[in-house]
């Protein structure tokens, strides 16, 4: 029965984590609709992203912090709640400020979705699995991020994109609703059942303890690097194909999945090898950090050059190098004490969504330096330098991540905190 039931336990978080993602690389598919509708540029749509980027950074310790002490069925369903709500009022925005506002209160909802997760996954399944699960977890974003290409521009080409972000906004409403009523913290009889729930002050304490431990660092810094590629990635390779290739929105997001469909393989196959077959963390991250930093090398030195398909094979040998990234959640986790686990997975998942925030914004200035004023129904289109000198930017931040790989401490799937940090006395032993 307990099988069955941690499915269940996982399943419902994960289902609005997936619509998580939805909302994360939706600027892509609609950046043409917000340029005619608002007058935007390319900065204004970097950081419309970006501010999802900012509140899930900015909100990620504090959602650590409230899961490991109220639990997941509580802050989920809140921020499923939330993240809604910010939905139905970007689609329904009359001025950027509300626009601006409803992607911040999606980012906020959204910051607990994966955690929540991975709470689950260490409460409910055996510690052997936490890769693995860690793993999973990530590719139902991936998921998420699959439906937020092609279906979504589908969805706007039917329905607007404002009665798009209606549609994907009353989802996790239901998401919500589902998890407070079904979702629970931890098996019955769990151990961790029966010990009283540790208040946030006291989970505070152990916060600090996560930020204070140097271990905690390398996998947050090569995860700022990583995901400020892929989030660029993201955000601009659908603009990318319909301004280069002259693609409709449709066909462009089409074109621009192949990225998503290999993380669906590349993320739970990483989590596979790195728990069963090689017991390791650190030597497959840094291997597939160099691999990504060579496609993306091949992206910007034959930008405009291949043809579509050949460009759809590239995105997908980059979707395929980037299932590295799920390592960051394990790392992160066993440098640190075991019962701080949210919150060491909060902090680690954090250096990826600052990375994003912090950089969409400066790739779309840079779009904007190199543009020559050519507009198309009254977006923005940008030259294919333009997007040389952006996709530049992102292949440097990903060799930078490569290189911080290497300081990553080796874990090989057990938490060794107590091996680190013999007697608790942190700092003791490098």
């Amino acid at each position: 029965m307990i099988a069955r039931l941690r499915w269940i336990m996982w399943g419902i978080p994960a289902f609005i984590f997936v619509f998580a993602f939805v909302h994360r690389v939706a600027p892509g598919v609609v950046a043409k609709e917000i340029m005619q509708a608002f007058e935007a540029s390319g900065t204004i749509v970097g950081l419309l992203s970006a501010m999802y980027f900012y509140a899930y950074a900015g909100f990620m310790i504090p959602a650590g912090l409230l899961i490991d002490g109220l639990g997941v069925r509580r802050v989920v369903s809140a921020g499923a709640a939330v993240m809604g709500l910010g939905s139905l009022a970007m689609g329904l925005a009359a001025t950027p400020s509300v626009l601006f506002g409803g992607r911040f209160l999606v980012g906020l909802g959204a910051t607990v979705t994966f955690i929540g997760c991975l709470k689950i996954a260490a409460s409910w399944f055996p510690p052997s699995h936490f890769g693995t699960m860690s793993a999973i977890s990530a590719t139902m974003g991936m998921l998420g991020a699959l439906l937020g290409t092609a279906p979504l521009a589908a969805l706007v080409a039917a329905a607007g994109w404002r009665g798009a972000f209606v549609t994907i906004g009353a989802i996790p409403l239901l998401g919500a609703l589902l998890c407070f009523v079904f979702v629970r913290d931890h098996p019955r009889g769990h151990v961790e059942e029966s010990a009283p729930v540790p208040g946030l002050a006291e989970v505070v304490r152990g916060m600090l303890e996560v930020l204070g431990n140097r271990h905690t660092w390398p996998p947050f810094l090569a995860f700022f690097f990583l995901y400020s590629a892929m989030g660029n990635l993201m955000l601009w390779g659908v603009p990318f194909l319909r301004d280069v290739y002259a693609l409709s929105n449709t066909r462009a997001a089409a074109y621009a999945s192949p990225v998503t469909l290999a993380l669906l393989l590349s993320a739970p196959l990483t989590g596979y090898l790195s728990d069963r077959v090689f017991q390791l963390r650190k030597l497959p991250y840094t291997v597939l950090a160099c691999c990504l930093f060579l496609a993306w090398a091949v992206l910007v030195l034959t930008l405009g050059a291949l043809p579509l398909w050949g460009l759809a094979v590239l995105f997908f040998a980059m979707g395929l190098a980037s299932g590295g990234f799920v390592l960051t959640w394990p790392i992160g986790r066993e440098v640190n004490p075991p019962h701080l686990a949210g919150t060491a997975v909060a902090v680690a998942n954090m250096g990826g969504f600052v990375g994003a925030a912090v950089t969409q914004g400066p790739v779309g200035a840079i779009l904007d330096s190199r543009w020559t004023g050519a507009l198309l129904e009254g977006a923005r289109v940008y030259p294919l330098e333009a997007y040389r000198v952006a996709f530049l930017a992102c292949a440097l931040c990903v060799l930078i991540a490569a290189a911080l790989s290497l300081l990553l401490r080796e874990t090989r799937g057990q938490n060794i905190y107590h091996q680190l940090y013999p007697g608790g006395a942190r700092g003791s032993r490098s």
